[in-house]
């Protein structure tokens, strides 16, 4: 497993990484690890890892596109000095595409959105030892969907900077495609985005496989 002992892995991104996480003090100081797939990832560490005192912190807002993260990156991943960072962006700045077409300051289109993740990656790679990118998704099975189809384009995107900053890359929505198979997708998300358990699952399984977690260590 590729997170040493008494590492810090911070986790950011928007409200599929928030997922009800607690802010006792406010956004920017360390709050409780939400209800979603970093509260699975927290909890499989734990149960595998114990000795290792591994420490998650879920640094996730919702409503969040990369602009967001920019604004907020100083405060909620420089100053928290993790050994490990995690990042899973890029749903809102497809959705609001489609939700709120009319609505232009809140897109943030292909270029912008390659640009400012480049540029928080290149940033703050330098300081990890450890980074993974997580692409953004959406429960459709049908790839000529319109946002569909863009989410692709956007995963992509990830793809791309996670090769050029020797990140850890998880293919989300390939993990989702295996399971939406078999079932259909408001079995997962009633929106298909926001997902219940079973989906957070999915996303803390590829997660977990990127670092190389061992299921069967202690049993």
């Amino acid at each position: 497993m590729l997170l040493e002992p008494k590492s810090k892995l911070v986790m950011i991104g928007d409200s599929i990484t928030d997922c009800e996480r607690a802010r006792p003090r406010g956004e920017g100081l360390f709050g409780g690890i939400g209800k979603g797939y970093v509260s699975l990832v927290d909890a499989l560490l734990t149960a595998a890892y114990p000795e290792n005192g591994i420490r998650v912190v879920n640094m996730g807002t919702s409503g969040n596109t990369v602009r967001d993260l920019k604004d907020r990156w100083q405060t909620d991943v420089l100053d928290l000095k993790p050994d490990w960072l995690s990042i899973m962006i890029g749903i809102n700045d497809v959705w609001r595409q489609y939700d709120l077409p009319a609505q232009t300051e809140q897109h943030v289109l292909i270029e912008e959105y390659e640009e400012t993740l480049d540029e928080l990656v290149a940033r703050t790679r330098p300081q990890l030892q450890g980074l993974v990118l997580m692409t953004p998704f959406y429960l459709e099975p049908n790839e000529a969907d319109p946002m569909r189809a863009a989410m692709d384009r956007y995963g992509a995107v990830v793809k791309k900077i996670a090769d050029k900053h020797d990140a850890r890359f998880v293919d989300t929505q390939a993990a989702f495609n295996r399971v939406l198979a078999h079932i259909y997708p408001a079995t997962l998300a009633w929106d298909r985005v926001h997902p219940n358990m079973s989906g957070h699952a999915v996303l803390a399984r590829a997660f977990l496989q990127a670092i190389g977690y061992d299921y069967n260590r202690g049993l």
